[in-house]
């Protein structure tokens, strides 16, 4: 390419960070356009490796190349284990889709602008691209004034929240939240998000213009819009170029949108600009243009790399977080993992909690002998316990005392007080020790009352949801902990 520089695959220049291996030959089975080619990238990559025993990353580009030569790749033994994969990746994909197709027209029912991007907007944009393009979660945008409504349809619609936190407690962070995963069933599974970047991409002004440039489509009958093909672009590059390649069709669908056309690459290059993703999309940019053959403009490649070249040390870490996982040694794994804790540093700024999130640390019983329930007024073991309120108002300290059972693992333990639809406080303790058994832990924080209360609930949490709690090893280190409430004391505040 006229006016491009050489890309060295030496640290840390671009082409270090490319695809290598058998990823780089899977790609290339998708992207390439010559076809002998492509399918001889296929036919070596189905003749070095087990389907079996590569992971969802090769999955997801197996049905991209199964969706592309079909029955051209019949004379491999493994095609009918191909075609299997194929069929059950779309089925879940299209189960996923009929779970979140209420969701969605609930939400626009509402009055909320439903924005569809990574996969799903691109199978909005072609329905017919869910033979190769897997989407088994959909992510959802929505601007932060309809977060509230969106995450109602998504609380009454039984979608359970993936952290474990009850509902009352999410509701009163929403502000605070770039996105947040919900489940239901089997395979119904959304992302909703209010900020389509993370916080170390920030943009005021374009957190506004991406919903200025956005188009209609169509998702399951339902009206919603997909970005634009520069925001589409920038958005796979932000999501998937910094994250080691723990997904890889996100440079397919980058080849797709440019080949479908319709890019304003001065958007592209502004968001790159506005955003720091200059890094990653060099990364990815000269890995699709130099490498696979698809058409990236010299000018805007050439920008690119200006940029990218620009950001110093900068540069150094994002190529670290940019390399595919399955290239990492030793030393790139610590090297990656300080980089990355680098940048979630930053991420974690971006929105402040509101109230704010701090927690009530349960301590372990300090005394001689553990505090016992009066034989008659022992507490059963509970999931919940009510805790009366006293009948004044204004604020007053809460002493909670439990008696819990911890499994013999080492785990969080996670409670909740909250009123009707209205958080409190989250209480948490660490089990440290794998030894298990019996603990006393108390809980001291400040609470606020308006005199109408009558009761709190103190509920157990899990640390983590699941679909189904069927492994006791999960339940052990992840559920719900019941316990004995030993006593609720309200003092004045001092």
């Amino acid at each position: 390419m006229a006016g491009i520089r050489r890309i060295s695959r030496r640290f840390p220049d671009y082409g270090w960070s490319w695809p290598t291996g058998g990823l780089d030959q899977l790609l290339k089975a998708a992207l390439l356009v010559d076809e002998d080619a492509a399918a001889g990238c296929a036919m070596q990559w189905l003749n070095a490796n087990d389907i079996d025993l590569v992971s969802f990353r090769e999955h997801r580009l197996l049905a991209a190349i199964c969706d592309r030569f079909g029955r051209k790749l019949a004379g491999q033994s493994a095609y009918p284990r191909l075609v299997g994969l194929q069929k059950m990746l779309w089925t879940k994909s299209r189960m996923a889709m009929r779970e979140a197709e209420p969701a969605l027209q609930a939400m626009t029912d509402s009055g909320c602008l439903v924005m569809l991007i990574k996969g799903a907007s691109r199978i909005a944009l072609n329905a017919s691209a869910q033979r190769g393009r897997v989407a088994h979660d959909i992510d959802i945008l929505v601007r932060p004034q309809d977060m509230p409504a969106a995450f109602g349809v998504l609380r009454d619609g039984d979608w359970q929240i993936a952290t474990g936190v009850s509902p009352q407690y999410l509701r009163t962070r929403l502000a605070s939240l770039r996105s947040m995963n919900f489940f239901k069933g089997s395979y119904g599974d959304i992302d909703l998000h209010q900020l389509a970047y993370d916080g170390s991409q920030q943009s005021d002004e374009d957190d506004q213009a991406i919903w200025q440039r956005a188009a209609t489509a169509e998702f399951s009958g339902v009206g919603v819009l997909v970005p634009s093909p520069a925001d589409r672009i920038a958005l796979a590059i932000a999501h998937g170029g910094l994250d080691a390649h723990t997904h890889s069709d996100w440079l397919v669908d980058c080849a797709v949108a440019i080949r479908t056309g319709g890019v304003d690459w001065d958007v592209f290059l502004d968001v790159v600009a506005r955003r720091g993703l200059a890094v990653a999309a060099a990364v990815a940019l000269s890995y699709l243009a130099l490498d696979v053959g698809v058409t990236v403009p010299d000018k805007v490649l050439a920008r690119v790399l200006d940029m990218a070249d620009r950001t110093g040390l900068a540069r150094w870490s994002a190529v670290l977080q940019a390399k595919p996982r399955t290239d990492f040694g030793r030393l790139t794994w610590l090297s990656r993992g300080f980089a990355k804790q680098l940048r979630l540093r930053r991420k974690s700024g971006r929105l402040r909690q509101e109230p704010p999130a701090r927690a009530w640390r349960g301590r372990a019983w300090r005394g001689r002998q553990a505090p016992r329930e009066p034989l008659e007024g022992q507490s059963p073991l509970a999931f919940s316990q009510t805790i009366p309120c006293p009948a004044t108002a204004g604020e007053m300290m809460l002493d909670i005392t439990i008696r819990i059972s911890v499994p013999p693992v080492r785990r969080r333990i996670e409670m909740e007080i909250n009123v009707g639809d209205d958080h409190v406080a989250r209480l948490r303790a660490m089990a440290i020790s794998r030894s298990g058994g019996e603990r006393v832990l108390r809980f001291r924080g400040k609470v606020t009352f308006d005199g109408r209360q009558h009761a709190l609930t103190l509920e157990a949490r899990p640390s983590r949801q699941f679909r189904q709690w069927d492994d006791q090893a999960t339940v052990a280190a992840y559920g719900a902990l019941p316990f004995h409430l030993v006593s609720a004391i309200f003092s004045p505040l001092r």
